[in-house]
């Protein structure tokens, strides 16, 4: 049974960190005690202890206890034995990279798959989906395969922006390279604007949050929507 919660950003703009989530991070965290964090993501280069720090602060306030990953001398121990997952934003080809070269992408997943609550923002998002190729991150490392979790059906383009009618970049958007990427391959694409998330338990899924989602298919016109229900 999957019990997965993946939001767009960890932090709404004017707000303390997983300010805009904690309720609901209350109510999905209820039967753990500790949650074990995934910190390899790295946002802005800062260290594991810092970023783990961070995330401990924020859980503090509704009184979870937070273990770094990279504390353990064999992280894939630390997986075995955690209660639940949250996994950060950051770099999306560093995150993969580190999951991949030290095998934990596949235990990671089975352990979810067995019942464990995990939560992402971000990069911690896009790996939930089939791959990270729609992530928009720089490719600061080379991940030894683009393949993520698949946890769900699809890809999520955390941050998703629309397109300003009123701007005078000349710059590709969003969109269009969600086009590219559907040049290739048909995995659908959620584009999960900020302050949205999605609750996903077993077979479940309930888009939350201010926003709908956009919905890219390939062959079809982009869309809005709240239905995130797509064929395996």
């Amino acid at each position: 049974m999957k019990n997965l919660l993946l939001a767009s950003t960890s932090t709404l703009h004017g707000e303390p960190y997983l300010a805009y989530l904690l309720e609901s991070l209350e109510d999905f965290f209820k039967t753990v005690t500790t949650v074990t964090f995934i910190p390899y993501a790295r946002p802005g280069g800062i260290t594991h202890d810092a970023y783990t720090a961070l995330v401990a602060k924020a859980f503090a306030t509704i009184n979870k206890k937070v273990v770094g990953l990279h504390t353990y001398k064999d992280p894939a121990k630390g997986i075995q034995e955690a209660e639940a997952f949250f996994t950060g934003g950051g770099n999306t080809f560093l995150l993969v990279q580190q999951l991949h070269e030290l095998g934990l992408m596949k235990p990671l997943k089975n352990k979810i798959l067995t019942g464990a609550p995990y939560f992402g923002t971000s990069a911690g998002s896009n790996i939930a989906g089939v791959n990270m190729q729609t992530t928009n991150d720089m490719p600061i490392v080379y991940p030894p395969s683009f393949e993520t979790l698949g946890l769900v059906p699809f890809n999520i383009n955390a941050h998703y922006l629309d397109p300003d009618p009123t701007s005078t970049h000349n710059g590709e958007t969003r969109a269009t390279r969600i086009k590219e990427f559907h040049c290739f391959n048909s995995t659908p694409v959620v584009g999960l604007r900020e302050g949205s998330f999605i609750h996903i338990q077993d077979k479940n899924t309930t888009l939350k949050g201010v926003f709908k989602a956009r919905i890219f298919e390939q062959n079809k016109a982009p869309y809005e929507g709240i239905n995130l229900h797509f064929q395996s």
